[in-house]
């Protein structure tokens, strides 16, 4: 594990290297990617049949997947299901109108994206979780039509796609599942967003097609970053950093920001990096640097220092409130920001498939009361058209 003091000489430095993300977007995969993407745009159907066979060894006749009726994890899926739908619920925006200072009539509608496609990651673990902490917030807003795409067959991954709300299932994997939801083929429809996570041809695929089709974000390797100060237990920090590292990838990032020597010797994680920093204020400095996917908060009053954080994708706060109850549980979404993204960029939300559609309603005297200024706008920019558009209703 490597160990950074504060004071070391080069404190600062090794922070903000110990922070920096390596680049998503590795060339080679992104030529390959294109490779793909071009293959699925002119062949459609054909060219995600073949890349499937050649990628994943898997010859397909249908690319279409049923639902078994139930599964072992039905009952934990329920469970989850119903916390993550209640959440999302909360989170539905409302319709608003108000008036301007001219007395005209301005506000918002939200209507939900007619079709959004969904990838779920097969890789070496049944991701049911994915599902339902993606599936089931397009089910909530509303969305008419939910396609998922996944390279796997697993009963209980299937099972979770199902309840979750998906309209429809097709067992393709890769960036020919990003290709084939962005463009259409004659088995796919065309998808209007892309959801979800995936490896790095996924996060590539998502990249370039972004234009082409809506895209939520990026996400990289998995990250977690406990902040704990001397009330925190050592074995629960490493229990929880065993946890993130299980992830198999080898680029998982793990961080203990610490204000406490014991802690920072008690706590040993191969490839974890732990900072001991001065005091609690630096501590919150650094985390808010690092940006973290995930935070658990072991200290002192964590809800105070949680209003300190501003940069973290989700902040788990005390020491009863693991990172892994967000991954199958408590009820926001598990897909976060990676990489620092964290810092302007939010996790999924159930508005992210809504359409924001603004209203403006004028009346005759609203708009003979804002005439002075729209004619003014029009002159400075030189658009005499756009002046009179306006003036030609106050006669």
């Amino acid at each position: 594990m490597k160990i950074l003091r504060y004071t070391d000489p080069d404190f600062a430095a090794a922070v903000t290297a110990a922070c920096r993300t390596s680049s998503l977007f590795d060339p080679v995969i992104e030529e390959r990617v294109r490779a793909v993407i071009r293959e699925v745009q002119t062949r459609g159907d054909d060219a995600v049949r073949e890349l499937t066979e050649r990628f994943d060894g898997v010859k397909l006749t249908d690319l279409r997947l049923a639902a078994p009726r139930t599964s072992k994890l039905r009952k934990a899926i329920a469970v989850a299901n119903r916390n993550i739908a209640a959440f999302a619920r909360r989170g539905l925006p409302k319709p608003w109108t108000m008036r301007n200072a001219q007395g005209a009539t301005v506000g918002e509608k939200f209507d939900p994206i007619r079709r959004v496609g969904i990838y779920i990651p097969g890789g070496k673990a049944p991701l049911a979780s994915t599902a339902l902490m993606t599936i089931t917030l397009a089910k909530v807003a509303g969305c008419p039509e939910i396609v998922a795409c996944t390279p796997s067959t697993n009963p209980d991954l299937l099972y979770a796609i199902k309840v979750a709300g998906a309209t429809e299932m097709y067992r393709v994997g890769g960036a020919q599942a990003i290709a084939a939801m962005a463009f259409g083929t004659a088995t796919i429809k065309r998808c209007l967003k892309v959801f979800g996570p995936g490896n790095a041809y996924v996060t590539a695929a998502k990249k370039l097609l972004f234009g082409q089709v809506a895209v939520d974000l990026l996400a990289g390797p998995s990250e977690v970053l406990i902040l704990a100060d001397d009330t925190a237990r050592p074995d629960f920090i490493v229990a929880d950093m065993l946890a993130q590292a299980e992830h198999g990838t080898g680029e998982e990032r793990v961080w203990l920001v610490t204000t406490s020597r014991r802690i920072l010797d008690a706590v040993r994680v191969e490839s974890a990096v732990a900072v001991l920093a001065r005091d609690l204020a630096q501590a919150v400095a650094i985390t808010n640097q690092f940006a973290p996917e995930h935070l658990e908060i072991m200290t002192k009053n964590p809800r105070a220092v949680a209003r300190k954080i501003t940069t973290a994708g989700a902040i788990f706060l005390g020491p009863w409130s693991p990172t892994v109850v967000g991954d199958y549980l408590a009820g926001p979404s598990h897909t976060l920001p990676t990489g620092g993204a964290g810092a302007a960029v939010p996790g999924l939300t159930v508005d992210q498939f809504l359409r924001r559609t603004s209203l403006i309603e004028y009346t005759p005297a609203a708009l003979r009361k804002s005439l002075p200024t729209l004619e003014a706008f029009a002159e400075v920019e030189g658009l005499t058209a756009h002046g009179a558009s306006a003036r030609i209703r106050c006669r």
